[in-house]
């Protein structure tokens, strides 16, 4: 009776705290439904693969992935950092059908990652390098959408590499706008910006109505209705080209015609499994990666698990892979819209997927007469809000520790592409990281003669491991001859095998240079020792810990 009436009690909780957030989450969702919209579409066609599919892993991202997700906020679907590895497996695997086997594969392998609690990897990427890549996929986001802003759609939505497809890069690409300017998507962006910023900074400070009824929302309005107003117009007319271009079925079997299935015969196929297992950990990593950038944003605060993430990534990928879908992650672009557009809860994701369903069932040739400059209007709001200029300001005043990692990944995915980026500045991360392991192994103090020699006092730190091993092997060398050295380890809790061998091999140049040496552990102060490795060997249990 009492866990029948508490069970009553948590449901009613979570439906009324559901409910109490509609007001923040549906009007998200449909923001996130138009900035997700173009980018699973365009995705897809960077994929190499049919358009549905981007759809497929949209809606099963928002609505499955979105349901077993413990993140409040986050929002998966197709994800730009893996156009590329799809495009070259769909080639290498003879098509398709054959490479969705691969999708499911990988989901099944990522729900192992979660299984085997792979997940506490996301607590080690560096906060600097966090900060670089919504940084820098900020940046992306404008420089990529700036010529669609202009009606230059020679490149698809979403995608982030520097090398685009058509051969040009980020930067030529802008230097040809003004080539190839349409001047109708030129006059709808400007009027989509305008109403999206006029309604973020005026508006929605006006009153209730204008926070539920987002700016966006009516920017995609008033482009739908601009289109049919000025489509017959030699100016201002937009050609489909410049439109969104949702597959449009005739009847039910048409629709379910677009659904395509794996082809389990491949599945011995040795290539098969080396794609799985690729997706798997690039999926995963990125995943993690914008769990934990997306946390970083979260106002509330509150912190994704991420081991029931790879689980509920890795599901939706099974699922995906078993209807027709790309691989899904997590993905920044998204999971930043729907906290800058207010979303509260995991509603907010589940509804923009059940928005991608209903509209490409109910809607798919109205989707068809909306812009793509005033979806990149919206896009560009999204990426200025992710690289505001006081947040180099702010990184450049936390010195260089900090602000070298951030600046690298920056650069990096302006550069390159995100994965490649982010794996350029976790590089650097680590070596900062290293470099301050080697600054920070010990502590040096020289005091007046005692016993006629100076007297040096080396302090160790609290954790001593191969990476301290240059600093101290630097410092032990450069005692001078005729010297007493204080070895101080009583704060020393853990001591790596490889630096006991440094201070064993220092012993016989001790003899030779005159250095006289005294040890001071929680053991006692033992003068001259014959040998490091034998004393720590003796150690009682309750002394340091060796490798």
């Amino acid at each position: 009776m009492f866990n029948h009436s508490y069970s009553e009690n948590c449901l009613g909780v979570i439906l009324l705290f559901m409910f109490k957030n509609l007001k923040n989450d549906i009007p998200a969702g449909i923001v996130v439904f138009f900035v997700a919209l173009p980018l699973c579409l365009g995705i897809a066609l960077a994929s190499g693969a049919p358009l549905f599919s981007g759809l497929i892993s949209g809606i099963i991202g928002g609505i499955v992935v979105g349901a077993l997700s413990g993140s409040k906020i986050g929002v998966s679907g197709p994800a730009a950092g893996l156009a590329a590895i799809v495009l070259v497996a769909i080639g290498d695997l003879d098509g398709f059908q054959n490479f969705l086997v691969a999708v499911v594969l990988a989901g099944i392998i990522q729900i192992l990652f979660g299984v085997l609690k792979a997940g506490v990897i996301g607590y080690f990427f560096p906060s600097s390098v966090i900060k670089g890549m919504l940084t820098g996929i900020g940046i992306i986001i404008i420089l990529k959408q700036i010529p669609h802003f202009f009606g230059y759609d020679s490149e698809p939505e979403g995608a982030d590499s520097f090398i685009e497809s058509t051969g040009e890069n980020t930067f030529s690409a802008l230097a040809h706008i003004l080539d190839n300017i349409t001047m109708g998507s030129m006059v709808v962006g400007f009027i989509g910006l305008a109403v999206i910023l006029f309604w973020d900074n005026i508006l929605s400070k006006k009153g209730k109505f204008f926070k539920v009824v987002q700016g966006p929302l009516v920017a995609v309005a008033l482009g739908i209705i601009f289109y049919v107003l000025t489509k017959s117009s030699e100016t201002l007319g937009i050609s489909g080209a410049h439109l969104v271009s949702v597959p449009i079925p005739e009847d039910v079997s048409s629709f379910l015609g677009q659904f395509s299935f794996p082809n389990f015969a491949v599945i011995t196929n040795p290539d098969v499994w080396v794609v799985a297992f690729t997706m798997a950990l690039v999926a995963s990593l990125e995943t993690l990666l914008c769990v934990e950038a997306t946390d970083k944003l979260d106002p509330d605060k509150n912190v994704t698990p991420t081991n029931r993430e790879l689980l509920a990534q890795g599901t939706g990928n099974v699922i995906s892979g078993l209807i027709g879908g790309l691989p899904i992650t997590q993905v920044i672009v998204r999971s930043s819209a729907n906290i800058q557009s207010g979303g509260k809860t995991k509603f907010s994701a589940i509804f923009h997927g059940f928005l991608l369903l209903a509209s490409v069932i109910l809607i798919p040739r109205l989707l068809n007469q909306i812009p793509l400059s005033v979806l990149a209007a919206i896009l560009l709001v999204v990426g200025y809000k992710l690289a505001k200029p006081s947040l180099f300001k702010k990184m450049y005043a936390l010195g260089w520790k900090q602000s070298v990692p951030f600046f690298v990944t920056v650069v990096g995915i302006v550069f390159t592409d995100l994965l490649v980026g982010i794996s350029i500045g976790l590089l650097v991360g680590v070596i900062v990281i290293l470099m301050k392991s080697y600054q920070n192994s010990h502590f040096l103090h020289i005091e007046d003669k005692s016993n006629g020699k100076h007297k040096i006092k080396m302090a160790l730190a609290e954790e001593v491991t191969f990476f301290n091993k240059g600093a101290i092997l630097k410092e032990l060398d450069s005692l001078p001859r005729d010297t007493y050295l204080e070895l101080n380890l009583l704060k020393t809790r853990y001591l790596d095998y490889d630096i006991i061998e440094i201070l064993e091999d220092f012993l016989i140049k001790a003899r030779e240079r005159n250095i006289d040496i005294q040890l001071v552990s929680k053991r006692g102060v033992v003068e001259n020792p014959t040998s490091f490795v034998e004393f720590f060997r003796t150690r009682p249990k309750s002394s340091l810990s060796l490798s």
